[in-house]
């Protein structure tokens, strides 16, 4: 049941009331889709043009290269990490593919 708004009036137990909210909530539902809609193509132009979203990358070619190298005199990666500036965990997934 509504209990403020402007539809606070209905009443749901009557069909005239079950009728109003599924018209409304039909409505809501097309409204999303529409959002969902132009979100996608949004997004989509945006690719088009060579934008990409999301969080920029912390270890970049260099800071790869610095650890490899790092790793590979014998360096801890706590160590390692904390010279480059990134987390143990940032490190140990950039360099999964070493292992």
């Amino acid at each position: 049941k509504v209990l403020t708004g402007a539809l606070a009036s209905i009443d749901p137990n009557t069909p005239d009331g079950r009728l109003m909210l599924q018209v409304v909530g039909a409505m809501a539902e097309f409204e999303r889709s529409l959002i969902k809609d132009r979100t996608r193509a949004g997004l989509d132009a945006a690719r088009a043009q060579g934008r990409t979203g999301g969080r920029p990358a912390v270890m970049d070619a260099d800071k790869l290269a610095a650890a490899r190298a790092r790793r590979a005199k014998g360096e801890s990666v706590t160590a390692v990490a904390k010279v480059l500036g990134v987390s143990r965990a940032t490190l140990y997934r950039a360099l999964s593919d070493d292992v």
